[in-house]
């Protein structure tokens, strides 16, 4: 069987992952940056994390969703989306199993696919291979 049709759409693929990724990323990190920033702060503050982790967790799912779609700085963007979603994991859903209501099964698979960008990187339909950071 010839697979060189896939090969050809495989830069698709690298787009479609990142893009797909970051549009969640950003409406996650959107609702947490202009709909309750401190409120967030607070939530990760009585979980035992220092309160300033919340800004960064917020402003790395919003900023890293927008470069994550752009496929700019992918690899950084999708090393902090991994470590933001184990922390997620560890901290809020890991208590609830891995189906159902708050269940880890969906950060984890956002975990995955941001682990998989780092080893990857952007693919050619981004703004790193353009500026030569394939």
């Amino acid at each position: 069987m010839n697979l060189s049709f896939l090969d050809r759409v495989q830069p698709l693929a690298f787009f479609i992952l990142r893009f797909v990724l970051g549009i969640i990323m950003l409406v996650h990190g959107y609702h947490k940056v202009f709909g309750g920033l401190h409120h967030h702060a607070q939530f990760v503050a009585s979980m035992g994390m220092p309160a300033w982790l919340g800004y960064v967790s917020a402003f790395t799912e919003f900023l890293g969703g927008i470069a994550l779609i752009a496929g700019v700085l992918t690899r950084f963007a999708a090393f902090a989306v991994c470590i933001d979603m184990c922390v997620a994991i560890a901290k809020v859903h890991w208590s609830h199993g891995l189906t159902g209501q708050g269940g880890y099964e969906f950060p984890l698979s956002l975990a995955a696919i941001s682990f998989a960008l780092i080893f990857t990187g952007a693919g050619p339909i981004s703004v790193d291979w353009l500026m030569g950071r394939k």
